[in-house]
């Protein structure tokens, strides 16, 4: 009677829970599961307290109670697209359970049909009590494992849960643990288990009224003590079902058993003793496939590159950048950047935190075979294997220099392998605490160097750039200074032949002098200009007037041939002095060497309050429209025998920079005409001017 009302309290407290349940919305899943769970232990409450708790049908609504339970504890392990990937270890367990309640569930269809014998039934009952214990025990695992996985931040929305389907499976694990060993308890405990189910509704009820319900995000955690004890479960479990099988039959295949048992278990111990490369093949898969991950990837990834990527003035160099963040992946306290020269010595190239002895550049001894294997194999060399076990005989087939091995803090060497090519190795000093690298160390570096390859090798190929970059500034300065020194050269030439005929005019020797001492002087600029800083000055635009600084560029080509100043030459603009003078020098000269000597160079001035234009006319050969658009303004392109091909792209250049524009404008045999489109000077410079 007792049982009856303490079962029929349980029935009821799920029902009302259920009915209170089913007024809420229940689209996902997972709250689906939760209404089956509700629902099934409602059931299998009403039924034993009808038919009593000893009945085949209470059993069989017991097994799919468990079963809906199971199910919904499943579900939310699954993996969201926002959430870490449910652990091996756990679905493991899961898949035991699924197995477990499989058999269970055939076994009460079975004694529920009425097939099974009278003298057979006592063996199925401890049977299926064996089961119970089974299932009671890897459900408490999976609550254990659930809860322990969560983040923190979740753990409050099933902490309740969690303790209610403690209770119920704990209960039941000393239930029928009793009950299979046949103590008299055993009567008791069933009575009052109703109550103990009746008591887990408010536990249940509360979790479930909270605002995220039965939500819950897995964080990374260890499995090992859970697959262990599942596998002691698993073994026992096996034994005393075959114990129990083989007593019903009335078979004794005990010492058969044995033997098989003791014979496999001789072989593998003598493959495992005998064979090092066998205990390094089981010792690696049964981490890969049996334990939980080392690392949290996104975390360890995260942070791998944050390192490598700092920046800013207080960032440290890329060299201890990358060694800090291969230290950070295994806590090693320091290391060392190694580089190879090209004749096989091995330096270091950057330091952090190295406890060991330093080693300066070139002290490394020459191994060009070591750097080709790594090289060409790619694996990270555990210095610890080289000095011990069985591992020391690989690591000598790679040439390892004597001078790593020596170093007592040497822990790990990490190739740094950029498109099949080693840019670099990281050198770890070992932490206080060394431990066995394994399969998963081993994939996170090769993958990590790899990563830093690809920072250090782009790192490199900038400074490569830069220099490329300054060799290039360095030659086109050159060029145009060629060109510069080509015009002071024929300026020289003329008058050398001048002075055969009139050195004896005064007026001759003054401007010869005037002349020279000019020259110098621009010679004297261009070898500044030449310096490594002399391509640094300033273009900075300025009103300037423009009457002084064309009479003084055309009076330095007016020697050799006509060169007319026309229009508006009082006008200002903003200019820079210096370069609006060589642009002009430059138009200036390639207008005279391609005039006859009979036609003047007109230079007209023209200007609307907006904009002023400069342009250059000549009479001369003139440019096809094809070289004008593809040729013209590319350096060493001329149309002059002899010429450098420099002069219209260094003077677009500079009016560029000025804030200016050239446009050209030529007909093949009647000449060409450059202008030089600049802006116009506004009044508040003229006034301070003034």
């Amino acid at each position: 009677m007792t049982a009856a009302w303490t079962y029929g309290l349980a029935a009821a407290c799920f029902a009302g829970l259920l009915a209170w349940r089913l007024r809420q919305p229940f689209d996902a899943p997972a709250q689906r599961l939760l209404l089956a769970a509700y629902l099934m232990t409602a059931i299998w409450a009403g039924v034993s307290a009808v038919v009593g708790v000893w009945s085949p049908l209470t059993v069989l609504a017991g097994t799919l109670r468990n079963l809906a339970w199971l199910s919904l504890l499943f579900s939310m392990t699954r993996r969201r697209s926002d959430e870490e990937s449910p652990p091996a270890g756990l679905n493991l367990v899961f898949g035991a359970e699924a197995l477990v309640v499989a058999i269970q569930l055939t076994l009460n269809l079975v004694v529920l049909s009425g097939s099974v014998p009278s003298d057979s039934l006592e063996t199925f009952t401890q049977t299926s009590r064996l089961l119970r214990i089974v299932t009671a025990s890897g459900a408490l695992i999976i609550i254990h494992n659930l809860y322990g996985q969560a983040a923190p931040s979740s753990r409050g929305s099933i902490r309740l849960a969690m303790f209610a389907l403690t209770l119920m499976w704990g209960y039941d694990l000393n239930l029928f643990t009793f009950a299979y060993l046949g103590s008299p308890l055993a009567e008791q405990l069933f009575v009052w288990r109703g109550l103990l189910i009746a008591a887990t509704m408010p536990l249940l009820a509360m979790s479930d009224g909270r605002h995220d319900g039965w939500r819950i995000r897995l964080s990374r955690a260890a499995t090992f003590q859970s697959l262990s004890l599942l596998a002691i479960c698993g073994y026992f479990t096996v034994m005393t079902v075959v114990a129990t099988a083989l007593r019903g039959s009335g078979w004794d295949g005990t010492q058969y058993l044995g033997a098989g048992a003791i014979v496999l278990i001789s072989l593998t111990a003598i493959l495992l003793i005998s064979s090092a490369r066998v205990r390094s093949w089981a010792k690696v898969k049964f981490a890969k496939h049996f334990f939980e991950h080392r690392y949290d990837y996104r975390t360890e990834w995260l942070r791998f590159t944050g390192t490598i990527g700092r920046s800013g003035a207080h960032a440290p160099p890329l060299g201890e950048r990358v060694i800090k963040a291969f230290a950070d992946i295994l806590d090693a306290p320091g290391g060392l950047l190694l580089v190879a020269d090209e004749s096989g010595a091995i330096d270091c190239a950057a330091s952090w935190n190295w406890p060991g002895r330093p080693l300066a550049s070139g002290d490394g001894p020459v191994a060009p075979d070591f750097w080709r294997r790594v090289e060409s194999e790619g694996r990270t060399v555990d210095l610890d294997a080289a000095r011990r076990g069985w591992g020391a005989s690989r690591d000598r087939q790679l040439g390892v220099p004597s001078w790593m091995t020596k170093e007592p803090v040497a822990w790990i060497a990490v190739p740094l392998i950029h498109h099949e090519r080693l840019v670099g190795m990281v050198l770890l000093a070992a932490p206080e605490y060394r431990r066995s690298l394994d399969w998963e160390d081993f994939d996170l570096l090769r993958t990590a160097g790899r990563q830093a390859a690809s920072s250090l090798a782009e790192a490199h190929g900038q400074e490569a750039l830069l220099n490329a970059q300054r060799f290039e500034e360095f030659n086109r300065r050159f060029a145009f200074i060629l060109h510069d020194v080509k015009n002071l050269v024929s300026q020289l030439s003329l008058l050398s032949r001048n002075a055969e005929r009139h050195a004896d005019n005064p007026e001759f020797r003054a401007d010869m002098v005037a002349t020279l001492k000019g020259s110098v002087g621009k010679m004297n600029e261009l070898l500044a200009r030449l310096a490594p800083q002399g391509g640094m000055r300033s273009e900075r635009a300025e009103a300037t007037p423009l009457r002084d600084l064309l009479s003084s560029a055309i009076a330095a080509k007016r020697r050799d041939h006509d060169v007319r100043l026309l229009g508006d030459t009082g006008l200002w603009a903003m200019v820079d002095p210096l370069g609006l003078e060589q642009a002009v020098g430059h138009l200036l000269q390639n207008a005279i060497d391609a005039s006859p000597s009979g036609e003047p160079v007109i230079v007209r001035v023209d200007g609307d309050g907006a904009g002023i234009s400069i342009a250059i006319a000549d009479q001369g050969i003139g440019m096809d429209s094809e070289f004008v658009r593809h040729r013209l303004f590319q350096p060493f392109a001329s149309t002059k025998q002899g010429g450098f091909g420099v002069g219209a792209f260094e003077a677009r250049s500079l009016v560029a920079g000025m804030g200016g524009r050239l446009t050209v404008t030529s007909t093949p045999g009647k000449g060409s005409q450059f202008t030089i489109h600049l802006t116009a000077a506004d009044a508040a410079p003229l006034r301070k001017i003034a």
